[in-house]
């Protein structure tokens, strides 16, 4: 804990004073106690209270040294909103998705956590959402209007979920959205590499959560990975799904491929598991951060970890108000039990 003000502790030094007051005023008061003749009668007022006149007394003074640390503004270290902060959500909507060995399903599970993780967040913090397959698509520009979000989560099973999954140009459809965010002029794909990396350095993070390998696309998931970190911009990266994860095909495409017939045959059981390799690879490359989420609840404890920490940077947050609070309970307190057991003549 650190002070605005720290000169003002010095006002502590009222509390010994206010206890040294006590003792000489104690002490004027029993010169005159003689002058009440039935000491047998005084002696059974007070017997088994004595403990009961420092009760009050320590609750105030205990007040009083909390009112002294309120006024030299402590702060305490903390995780506070950055200025222009960006997150880009990057959710896999590809058929693999639909998989049902997370609970209710793949794609529900992921979007039950986006909804955790948009209730974390700070409310100015700006939140984009990007639906991938095949190709890349926003769902929701970054905005502070976290509710636009959510309306654009009930929108992820529209998006068409065939033609595989394209890792790398979904990552640099996400750094280009970040960079528009936070200003960067001329935000398009060809500019990317020559947007200068300070503009969005510590202001843009992407949260990326797929359950597949990349089947297909104009990049690669580590060239997708290269221009973030090249922009500053750190991707955290979830595996969602287990190695044993399997999805039923019927007439249509089996993961990564093309409308038409399944070459699997009707009623064919494809294996779909995910490749944490490539997404931890991202993660490391980028300076961000790797979740292996194999259940519906550790996909909720990585969101929830994410959105405490994600669009903060570290500093001071005033407790003032805490002592003052503390303050008045305890001042109420002394009153109360003052006047409570006030010594009183039979």
């Amino acid at each position: 804990m650190s002070f605005e003000r720290p000169f003002l502790l010095l006002t502590l030094l009222v509390v010994p004073a206010a206890v040294a007051l006590y003792v000489v005023a104690e002490r004027r008061r029993m010169r005159y106690a003689i002058r009440f003749t039935n000491v047998d009668v005084l002696a059974a007022v007070v017997k088994g209270r004595v403990w009961r006149q420092y009760v009050p007394l320590a609750l105030f003074l205990l007040a009083l040294a909390a009112l002294c640390v309120g006024v030299a503004r402590p702060q305490r270290h903390t995780l506070v909103l950055k200025d222009r902060a960006t997150v880009i959500l990057v959710v896999d909507v590809s058929r693999s998705m639909e998989s049902k060995d997370v609970k209710p399903s793949r794609i529900g599970a992921a979007t039950a956590a986006v909804r955790l993780f948009l209730d974390r967040v700070p409310d100015r913090l700006q939140i984009g959402l990007i639906a991938f397959a095949g190709d890349p698509a926003v769902a929701a520009p970054p905005t502070s209007d976290h509710r636009l979000v959510r309306e654009a989560l009930d929108t992820l099973p529209w998006y068409p979920s065939f033609g595989g999954t394209a890792i790398g140009d979904a990552l640099a459809e996400a750094v280009r959205l970040g960079q528009q965010a936070v200003g960067t002029p001329n935000g398009n794909l060809a500019s990317l590499s020559a947007a200068p990396s300070g503009q969005t350095r510590g202001l843009v993070s992407i949260l990326f959560l797929s359950d597949g390998a990349q089947t297909r696309g104009q990049l690669l998931p580590l060239e997708g990975a290269e221009r973030a970190r090249a922009a500053g911009i750190p991707v955290y990266t979830v595996a969602l799904g287990t190695p044993n994860g399997t999805l039923r095909f019927g007439f249509g495409s089996p993961p990564g491929g093309v409308p038409g017939p399944n070459p699997f045959g009707t009623g064919r059981t494809v294996p779909v598991p995910p490749d944490p390799a490539t997404l931890k690879a991202i993660a490391d490359r980028t300076g961000g951060q790797f979740f292996a989420a194999r259940d519906a609840k550790s996909l909720r404890a990585a969101y929830v970890k994410l959105g405490s920490r994600l669009g903060r940077r570290p500093g001071q947050s005033e407790v003032t108000y805490g002592f003052l609070a503390a303050a008045s309970a305890l001042l109420i307190g002394s009153g109360l039990l003052s006047a409570l057991w006030s010594p009183r003549l039979p």
